[in-house]
């Protein structure tokens, strides 16, 4: 369970999943360092925060993709509230198109946020929780991390480094007896990345339904912080995309081919205005959803049972061992 007034740091903070992260812990009187790029959502999440019962320091205009920055904000973090208990990597920048549609430089701006913001924030995180021997970091990656998919090609290339970079940093720490744990979350959910994605589609962008909300992907991210859990699917898309990738990949390329695109965009001309936080941040306070709340679901069934797969284990276990026993004395 959270103790009170933990330490937090969520990167990606001013919209989508980050922002309703930090209004989760806020709920526990978390001490709560929000890391983005955009003023006016960054602000709008410290409000968020404080109306919560949680405190915020907003660590404005911090690029995650730059070392250094990333371990000022850290050391920041620590200097206003104390040490670090929980990190949250959730900043990510993407670009919707066709793989030859992509110029090198977008590339590697989407690559190096998405990939190398996870990888400089675990590393500022375990400078500090490792000593201490104390903390828990919490991976936002994706159903993409197993499976990719058509028109996101750097998305699916940097959420299946994270899952690979995080699996190896997980070995290094069992090697250790550490006690710092790393947990991963893989959803699909209705946020501002497909309000703000660079994109050179020729419709409004959507994520591959069914949709959930964020507060979903939050309560998630919330519970591996205070769980030994190493990866936690959220949604029904996750499970069935990660199964197929086990039991039928090829099949899976097909489907994915024939239906990758059209579940992607909706039929809506795109807002010219409305699009591009690559190189810079959309300086608008877009809250934590997207523009599909009407499709969006606010209970994962799926994640709710896995929530509580060790109570479901052991009643399995109990009707297991009461059939054994009935049979015995029969």
């Amino acid at each position: 369970m959270p103790n009170k007034c933990e330490v937090v740091v969520i990167t990606g903070a001013s919209g989508g999943i980050g922002r309703a992260t930090a209004r989760k812990f806020a709920a526990d009187g978390a001490r709560i360092a929000l890391i983005a790029r955009g003023r006016r959502g960054l602000e709008a999440a410290a409000r968020d925060v404080e109306q919560a019962g949680g405190e915020a320091i907003a660590l404005l205009a911090v690029d995650v993709s730059d070392h250094d920055q990333v371990q000022a904000a850290a050391s920041a973090a620590e200097d206003a509230f104390g040490p670090i208990d929980v990190w949250v990597n959730d900043a990510m920048v993407t670009v919707y198109a066709e793989f030859l549609d992509i110029e090198p430089a977008e590339f590697r701006r989407a690559t190096d946020v998405s990939y190398l913001g996870m990888v400089w924030g675990t590393r500022a995180a375990l400078q500090r929780m490792l000593p201490r021997d104390h903390g828990s970091i919490v991976q936002v990656c994706s159903a993409m991390s197993y499976r990719g998919i058509p028109l996101q090609a750097p998305y699916c290339g940097a959420k299946h480094a994270c899952k690979g970079f995080t699996e190896s940093v997980l070995t290094e720490l069992l090697g250790r007896n550490a006690k710092v744990q790393v947990s991963m979350i893989q959803l699909p959910v209705n946020t501002t990345q497909f309000t703000w994605g660079r994109t050179k589609l020729p419709k409004q962008t959507r994520p591959v339904p069914p949709i959930y909300q964020p507060e979903v992907a939050a309560d998630a991210i919330h519970y591996a912080a205070h769980h030994r859990r190493r990866q936690i699917y959220v949604g029904i898309p996750t499970a069935m995309n990660i199964l197929g990738e086990r039991v039928a990949p090829w099949l899976l390329d097909r489907y994915l081919a024939k239906t990758g695109y059209k579940l992607q965009m909706t039929d809506h001309d795109l807002d010219p205005h409305g699009h591009d936080n690559l190189f810079e941040p959309v300086d608008e306070d877009r809250g934590s959803h997207g523009p599909f709340d009407e499709q969006a679901h606010g209970v994962s069934p799926q994640y709710e049972l896995a929530k509580r797969r060790s109570l479901l284990l052991a009643g399995a276990g109990l009707a297991v061992a009461g059939a054994a026993a009935g049979r015995l004395r029969s």
